[in-house]
This record gives structure tokens, C-alpha cells and sequence, in this order.
């Protein structure tokens, strides 16, 4: 596939979704030249789970991929065992390569609905860690920048001032990223705008293996369904790549208005000059639900089909507006004929601790009658339903 050198698209690769690029001029004429780039983005599995946050850059590698350029997706399944400090007021907790393998095992899968994976060079950085002598490329990183310059970064900084422990592996972290983008020769590295020093060190341990400096390109990011905090699995604010159609757009659906555009702008097709009239017309006073069912459908397409986004609209519609159950409701056959068991067995809920707490807190219902009693009863027929989105019917 030939490289795209059309400026009008090079302008959008540039701007839209972007924070920041550092150098962008370099970047631009690499761009203008002709030469295929290769573009890094790592993800480190400290979860199961992709969501709209990750898609953000994740759409942005889509651009460089479409432009004819080297997309390549690292897992950062090593360094997942060290722990990112980026944005931590603490010391993360440590993984084990267990639950690292088992984090990253549908990571393809889930990167695959934004990324053509056929032509995505897919890689893990315990390619190289994983086989060296982890003393000597320790010394060898260390003696490549100072420790007053890793301290400088304001994540160490501010927990410096309120007297929280910086451990030794997350001095080391932010190098061992910087040697990820040495080990693939990358020509531009994507990532969050919490992730700027992680990158800048990019550049520098590549200057110091006397290869070329990578471009750093930055996005925003993207808050949760909160509104407040970014989208993390961790404050339970978030959209995933794996969630069903129904539940991607009921969660869509309760995305703050002042957050419409902006999720237009991160995490949609939608064309600048629509997003620009959309605004337009919220400023006027126009009805933010609307938009936000606009929003929910093409965020729906995007990760299903416009078939799968049609359905989920009118079953919200159904459900929420008029009051209905939805239209295409799963069912189950419980091992236990006991409300917990079907909130466990129907995936509402992870344990029977949090079954009980839901019961206790009014937010569970059998055909409509609120449920008070944790060893309530369930038969065939019965329609039960936690929340406002989720519903099964007992066989």
C-alpha cells in the first residue's frame, strides 16, 4: 500500500483528536515526503478490558494506517509487571505474569474493532526483556539518563511534596519505555497527554543509541460516563470494546452533556462539519438528549453495524421512553432457582456479596415488584431486572 501524501489529510491527521506534537514541523515533512512511518502505541495489560479511552488513540493509529503508514501495536506485557506511574499518587500493585497473560488474552480481539489487524505489526515487549540479562540491560538503560532528570517529572514531584514513597521499578519504568521505542525503531509514538514525559524519554534513550528521535504526538483524554474523572475501569466510568450494543448505548446515553462534543470530537466518524453544526445547535438551546441519541448510535456503528446501532436506539427508546422491557431480551436457565444465583449466572453482578448489596439498595426487581429478600424465589417466566439496563427472563 503506497503512503497517502494528500495535505488535506495530513492537515486532519494532524489536528483533529490531537493535543500536541512535538516536532510537528518534523512530523509534517516526514509526512509530505512520501516514506512510511513507523507509528508505536503501547498498551500495558493492567486490566481485561479496551475501552472508549484506549480508542483514542487507537482511531488515531486507524489514520496513520489508512495514510498507507507502519502501525504497531505493542502490549506491554513486561512492563505491565513494573507499573506506569503516570497520573499515581501511589505505588500501583504489582501483577503477576499470570494475571498479565490473562489480561491480555482478547487484546487482539478488542483492538481489532478499530484497527485493520492484518496490517498491524503486533508486538510485546518481553521480546526483548524477557531474553536479555535483566542486570546488565538495567545498567545499561540506567547509565543512558540521570536520576535528578526522572525525578523532574511532576507525577514524582507531587508526591514528593506530600511525602508518598517513589518505588526503584517505577524510576526504571519510563525507560524501559523509552527502550520499547529504541527495540522498534519507532519514527512517531501516540499516547495521552498523561503520558508526555513517558514519551519525551522515548526520544531521548533513542538519541542516546544514536538512533533518530521519534515524533510525540499527544491526544486528550477522554473523561468518563462521570463526566469528572478520565475513563478507567478502576472508577467504573467507563465504555467498553466488549460491552453489548445495549449496554454501549445506555451508557452513551448517561455521558454528561457538557462531555457531547467532545465525544463526537474522540470517539466518532462523524465529520468536523456536522460536530461544528451539532454545537451550533446545543448553544441555541436545542435538546442535548438528541444528540447524545445520535451520539450513542454512532458510537454503537462503529463497534457493531449501523443493523446492531438501529436496535439499540429503539430498545433504549422502548425501554427508557416508553417505559417498555426491551424487545430482544436474553434469557437464562439458572443452576439455582434463587434471585442471587440469577443476578451471578446473567453477569448483573460479579459475586453474591454484590447481588445482596444490590437487593439492599432497591435496585433489583421481578416482574416489576421491587425485591427485598436476598433468597427470593425465581420461576420460569419471570422477568428480572437490576438497574434500568439490565434485564433477563428465566426459562
Amino acid at each position: 500500500m503506497s503512503v497517502n501524501t494528500d495535505s488535506q489529510k495530513i492537515n486532519e491527521l494532524l489536528t483533529r483528536g490531537v493535543e500536541e506534537i512535538i516536532i510537528k514541523e518534523s512530523l509534517e515533512e516526514k509526512l509530505k515526503s512520501g516514506k512510511k512511518l513507523r507509528i508505536k502505541f503501547g498498551i500495558d495489560p493492567t486490566g481485561s478490558n479496551l475501552h472508549l479511552g484506549h480508542a483514542v488513540p487507537l482511531r488515531k493509529l486507524r489514520e496513520f494506517q489508512e495514510m498507507g503508514h507502519q502501525v504497531i501495536l505493542l502490549i506491554g506485557d513486561y512492563t505491565a509487571m513494573v507499573g506506569d506511574p503516570t497520573g499515581r499518587n501511589e505505588t500501583r500493585p504489582l501483577l503477576t505474569e499470570k494475571e498479565v497473560k490473562k489480561n491480555m488474552k482478547t487484546y487482539k480481539t478488542q483492538a481489532g474493532k478499530v484497527l485493520d489487524m492484518k496490517r498491524v505489526e503486533l508486538r510485546k515487549n518481553s521480546e526483548w526483556y524477557g531474553k536479555r540479562n535483566v542486570m546488565e540491560l538495567f545498567m545499561e538503560l540506567t547509565g543512558k539518563i540521570t536520576v535528578a532528570r526522572v525525578l523532574d517529572r511532576d507525577d514524582f514531584q507531587k508526591r514528593m511534596k506530600e511525602g508518598h514513597d517513589i518505588q526503584m521499578q517505577e524510576i526504571l519504568y519510563p525507560l524501559m519505555q523509552g527502550y520499547d521505542s529504541v527495540m522498534l525503531n519507532s519514527d512517531v509514538e501516540i499516547g495521552g497527554t498523561d503520558q508526555k514525559f513517558n514519551l519525551l524519554m522515548g526520544r531521548k534513550i533513542q538519541k542516546r543509541y544514536n538512533q533518530l528521535e521519534q515524533d510525540v504526538m499527544t491526544v486528550p483524554i477522554l473523561e468518563g460516563t462521570d463526566g469528572e474523572k478520565k475513563m478507567s475501569k478502576s472508577y467504573g466510568n467507563y465504555i467498553a470494546f466488549l460491552d453489548s450494543s445495549n449496554e454501549m448505548f445506555g451508557k452513551t446515553m448517561s455521558v454528561p452533556d457538557k462531555l457531547i462534543i467532545k465525544y463526537f470530537e474522540l470517539a466518532t466518524n462523524v465529520t468536523a462539519g456536522r460536530i461544528e453544526e451539532i454545537k451550533q445547535d446545543l448553544e441555541q438551546g436545542k435538546n442535548p438528549r438528541d444528540y447524545k441519541m445520535q451520539l450513542g448510535y454512532e458510537i454503537v456503528k462503529m463497534f457493531y453495524s449501523e443493523v446492531e446501532a438501529k436496535k439499540a436506539q429503539n430498545n433504549f427508546i422502548n425501554t427508557f421512553s416508553k417505559k417498555d422491557k426491551p424487545e430482544d431480551m436474553p434469557e437464562l436457565a439458572p443452576s439455582k432457582n434463587d434471585i442471587i444465583t440469577v443476578l451471578v449466572e446473567a453477569g448483573f453482578v460479579k459475586s453474591n456479596s454484590d447481588a445482596r448489596r444490590d437487593i439492599q439498595g432497591g435496585g433489583v426487581r421481578i416482574n416489576d415488584e421491587k425485591v427485598s429478600d436476598a433468597n427470593a424465589p425465581v420461576k420460569s417466566g419471570d422477568i428480572v431486572q437490576k438497574g434500568k439496563r439490565f434485564f433477563v427472563k428465566i426459562k
